[in-house]
């Protein structure tokens, strides 16, 4: 038996590698072969991307004539990520790297290896798309040996488009990655690395057997919130389910017990024997923490319940989104939602007044950015704007550089990447984790539109970049805001005092088009009783808001 991941990159190639090993091995036939059989998500096949971890059991007959059972689990390349890569590491003992030939060893390339290094598995260097006309073979065989500091003699070469080399990559699982460890007559610990809500059946865990056996009608003990379960059923995906009775020490499986929510079912929890528990949790596995942040408004206010069903639905499949119910001055009633991980006040509307702060403390990331040594200039140029601090500056290979950062999250959400991969003309690579917090020096910026605040286009900013951001705010929504019949004032301001101002010229009305000649007092007389009209206009007069003048607080750098 051997348990193993495939990792990499965006974009380098693993889920057409787990394919072709699920065509060899004969899980499928070459009519139930699609692209990409084990993302099964919409969002997946549709981006091209896994998301969700897949663990798949797979027959191999090797060449020394004995039949293994393979455990296959697919994990996600993209930056946001990770979580999953981490989950489904802690379920193997060996992981193949995957890596293109034409791109090299990329950021998250590093940062997986890191993690499989973490968690002590064997790591088999595998160098993908090697028929592509740009592959180049030797020099990312170097930069395996330099960056990753693995012997670059052992990296398998493949091309998984083409079908080439993959026996040598069944071979070497077989041959490199030990078999788990574990007795299955011991107390159960099983480790939980995924699940996903089944309307019909509740929830289904993906797990790992480390010690003992699972066995249907056993009574189960989730280690976190001490809720007990009885084992309904248990199967394997071969990629299809398949039932079986019990899953021993090392397997890899589904199980359904009448789990009606998968917040219950957190990740890398720990599943133990109500009647004979083990002595504790499996160790090392850390809980996803709070990270992005935000406000969900329906269009219509009518719309609110049908996005309320829908926000509900999607928490049923997934354990790290959450949200409540918020209620905006400007846009009405919608929801706080926050993704990979439990809401806090990050609002602005919430932030409190000045007077009642000691000191703000901001969440801090560790960037990995690897680029070529010709972009560096406009990259470190963003990393300045973004208030980075260096901390490591590397070259991998000769016109290759590796630089690690620390930066503040908040910098990073909204347009960091995007404006990384146009600075780079798409060749730097970017993975980052949580790093903790240090103090700095934020403010609260409103806006107020005709002397009212507009709570939902306030934001919160570095004081060193507050002028600048509130002077582009004011611009565009001096541009956004249609034209009243009274004079518009757009006002920015902290506290009390107003950093930035634009005025929305009102609608002129010539009221002297009916005058022909006659005394200039008559058209004084005109021109003061309009002006009079306007100031008791801009007293009473509201001002609506299009919905293109929201988005604007977030398009600020464009």
């Amino acid at each position: 038996m051997r348990n193993f991941s495939i990792i990499a990159h965006i974009d380098h190639g693993k889920s057409t590698l787990a394919d072709r090993l699920l065509e060899k091995t004969g899980a499928l036939s070459k009519r139930e072969m699609t692209d990409q059989v084990l993302d099964s998500m919409d969002l997946e096949r549709e981006r091209g991307i896994t998301i969700k971890a897949h663990a798949v059991r797979l027959l191999y007959r090797a060449r020394d004539g004995c039949e293994y059972q393979l455990h296959l689990i697919d994990t996600p390349g993209h930056v946001d990520f990770s979580y999953e890569v981490s989950r489904s590491l802690a379920a193997c003992e060996g992981a193949l790297l995957v890596i293109d030939a034409s791109q090299g060893v990329e950021a998250q390339t590093l940062a997986n290896a890191q993690l499989a290094l973490n968690n002590k598995l064997t790591i088999i260097p595998v160098i993908n798309k090697i028929d592509l006309p740009g592959a180049e073979v030797e020099a990312t065989k170097e930069q395996i040996e330099h960056a990753l500091a693995l012997d670059p003699s052992e990296a398998l070469l493949i091309s998984a488009k083409q079908g080439t080399g993959i026996d040598e990559v069944l071979e070497s699982i077989v041959a490199r990655i030990p078999p788990p460890r574990g007795a299955p007559d011991s107390p159960l610990q099983a480790l939980v690395f995924d699940s996903w809500f089944d309307s019909y059946r509740g929830v289904v865990v993906l797990t790992r057997v480390v010690q003992g056996t699972l066995c249907v009608g056993t009574r189960i003990r989730l280690w976190s919130n001490g809720q007990v379960y009885t084992v309904e059923e248990l199967g394997v995906l071969t990629p299809k389910p398949v039932r079986v009775e019990s899953l021993q020490a090392g397997e890899v499986g589904f199980a359904i017990a009448n789990i009606k929510r998968v917040s219950d079912t957190r990740i890398g929890d720990t599943i133990t024997d109500d009647e004979r528990p083990a002595a504790g949790p499996l160790p090392g596995f850390e809980e996803i923490k709070p990270m992005v942040f935000a406000g969900l408004y329906p269009i219509e206010a009518g719309e609110y319940e049908p996005l309320r069903d829908a926000l509900e639905k999607l928490r049923l499949n997934d354990s790290s989104f959450f949200y409540d119910p918020e209620n905006s001055v400007a846009l009405g009633f919608g929801f706080r939602c926050g993704f990979l991980g439990l809401l806090h006040i990050e609002s602005p509307a919430k932030f409190p007044p000045a007077g009642e702060i000691a000191r703000i403390d901001e969440p801090i990331i560790t960037a990995l950015i690897l680029t070529q040594d010709g972009h560096l200039g406009g990259i470190l140029k963003l990393l300045e704007e973004k208030r980075g601090v260096q901390k490591g500056f590397e070259y991998v290979s000769p016109k290759r550089v590796l630089l690690t950062y620390e930066l503040p999250l908040n910098e990073i959400v909204l347009d960091f990447y995007d404006r990384l991969k146009s600075i780079s003309r798409g060749y730097a690579s970017l993975d980052y984790h949580f790093s903790g917090y240090w103090e700095s020096d934020l403010v609260k910026v409103d806006l107020l539109v005709a002397g009212e605040p507009v709570d939902a286009l306030s934001f919160i900013c570095h004081r060193d970049h507050a002028y600048f951001r509130a002077r582009a705010l004011c611009e565009k929504m001096r541009k956004l805001i249609p034209r009243q019949l009274f004079e518009v004032a757009v006002q920015a301001s902290i506290g009390s005092k107003v950093i930035a101002r634009e005025n929305v010229p009102p609608v002129r009305k010539n009221v002297l088009a009916k005058c022909y000649g006659g005394d200039i007092t008559r058209k004084r007389k005109l021109l003061e009783k309009q002006k009079e009209g306007k100031k008791r206009m801009k007293r009473v007069g509201r001002v609506d808001i299009p919905q293109e003048a929201f988005l604007a607080v977030l398009k600020l750098n464009d």
